[in-house]
């Protein structure tokens, strides 16, 4: 049993690294059928996707246009169900496929405005992909295309994920410890 300790919350190992990196491949094995013959947008979202977003992007065999955003809708361990938007998009992604990379969905609200934003924008298709998903937790009708790993409606922290920016260096994802 490996415990860690970020901040004042104690989150124990609930996903190892073997599995994750599992769980990408087979998305990437998907992703490169589906784009085979395409120059998808990829578009990162800051901070949090990054690892996952290297990670799967070494595995495609495509030729990708990589654009990065930064947005927020969490404070703590709870979703604040608002988007800041602290860096936009850059490119162009008029009349282009388009391939959202999160660290996690759970709400959905981040990626409703992504959605939202790229649409306004004239993409000509969006697909998202995330390493971790909350079906339970999410509330949108968007299809989430690629999720690499389901997960229940607990916080983590790992490959990505923070707390505060506590945790995000971990290789493994650590699932909060419920304090009783």
């Amino acid at each position: 049993m490996s415990v860690i300790t970020l901040g004042d919350k104690k989150f124990i190992k609930y996903i190892s690294e073997s599995e994750i990196v599992s769980a990408i491949n087979n998305i990437a094995e998907k992703i490169n059928i589906e784009y085979r013959d395409e120059i998808p947008v990829v578009v990162v979202t800051l901070n949090g996707a990054i690892f996952f977003a290297v990670d799967l992007m070494q595995r495609l065999t495509m030729d990708i246009i990589v654009s990065c955003v930064r947005v927020n809708s969490y404070s703590g361990t709870e979703t604040t169900n608002s988007i800041e938007n602290l860096i936009g998009l850059k490119e162009d992604v008029a009349g282009k496929r388009v391939l959202i990379l999160e660290d996690i969905v759970d709400t959905g609200n981040t990626y409703q405005y992504l959605y939202d934003m790229l649409v306004a924008r004239g993409a000509k298709d969006i697909a998202i992909a995330t390493m971790t998903f909350k079906p339970d937790a999410y509330k949108k009708a968007l299809p989430v295309h690629y999720p690499a790993l389901s997960i229940p409606p607990k916080f983590v922290v790992g490959h990505g994920l923070d707390y505060d920016g506590l945790g995000r260096n971990y290789k493994d994802i650590y699932q909060i410890i419920e304090e009783k």
